[in-house]
């Protein structure tokens, strides 16, 4: 069956949903908003329609939310799964191998493989952000370092605190995220990769639950966008210990002499950046000692 996609932007989370809400009188199959991952704050809002959009509906809409003109697609008819499956490759990211169920078979022996389904696009691994975090996390096991307390901040598909908790088992590890359906997702992965109850899940913002404000970390991993990293900065200061690492992404490689001054200021030493297809990893030392 032919589809119709009429795609905008705008920016603001608040503003998008609201065109989103709006969007539905029109009568699409499904609505979507995903935020633009360039730090330009930008959300995009997703219609998909069976039947050829109303032009003058969306433009009206576009007008009155202060968004982009809509852009509208004819897909032709796609078996949607099958090529997403062909399209996420299984991901290798030091010792992590990060698949879909249809590429179980592929794991090489002695990897740590990170099931996660190809449906679930934000997280699987593929994006240079959780690669150069999973391989953090590899240098810091590989390194000996061992954290007590491991905090996943805006965990997504909590595909870090996965492989957090396969590489450090007796370390206490919650996975956060301020969308309720994200930490329903990751409840799921965790099933999916049998590790329902190694691994807390919360919905908080920042470091906005008992649970995250009960006793420093060892190791925060945060993975979201230059922004909320900006205004974590002194929280994060008081939430890791001494001699604690935060590995931080979701930053591109020309924002990332902000990040690292902001988190200077905050009491953090660079321990390593890594730069992967234009994004950046950082791995931070609380207080500069014991750097990896």
């Amino acid at each position: 069956m032919t589809t119709f996609t009429a795609i905008t932007t705008l920016p603001g989370r608040e503003r998008a949903e609201a065109l989103s809400a709006a969007l539905e009188a029109l009568g699409p199959a499904g609505v979507g908003v995903f935020e633009v991952e360039d730090g330009s704050g930008l959300h995009e809002v997703a219609g998909y329609f069976e039947a050829p959009p109303d032009a003058v509906g969306l433009a009206l809409l576009a007008a009155a939310h202060g968004a982009a003109d809509f852009a509208v697609s004819e897909l032709p008819e796609t078996d949607w799964v099958a090529h997403v499956r062909r399209e996420l490759a299984p991901v290798e990211a030091g010792r992590f191998f990060v698949h879909g169920s249809h590429d179980a078979d592929r794991v090489p022996p002695g990897r740590e493989a990170l099931l996660i389904e190809a449906a679930m696009a934000f997280g699987t691994g593929h994006h240079g952000t959780t690669q150069g975090c999973l391989l953090a996390i590899d240098r810091l096991a590989a390194a000996g370092f061992r954290p007590g307390r491991v905090a996943d901040i805006g965990c997504g598909t909590a595909v870090l605190a996965m492989a957090a908790a396969r590489v450090w088992p007796e370390a206490e590890v919650i996975a956060s995220d301020n969308d309720p359906l994200a930490v329903e997702v990751a409840g799921a992965n965790l099933a999916a990769n049998g590790l329902s109850g190694r691994v807390l899940c919360l919905v908080a913002e920042g470091f906005g639950h008992p649970r995250l404000s009960a006793a420093p970390f060892d190791l925060v991993l945060a993975n979201i966008l230059k922004g909320p990293l900006v205004d974590l900065a002194p929280t994060m200061g008081d939430s890791v210990a001494p001699g604690g690492r935060v590995v931080l992404s979701g930053i591109l490689e020309e924002q990332t002499p902000e990040i690292v001054d902001t988190y200077a200021a905050a009491g953090f030493t660079v321990a390593t950046a890594e730069m992967i297809r234009g994004w950046a990893t950082v791995t931070l030392v609380r207080n500069g000692r014991n750097v990896v």
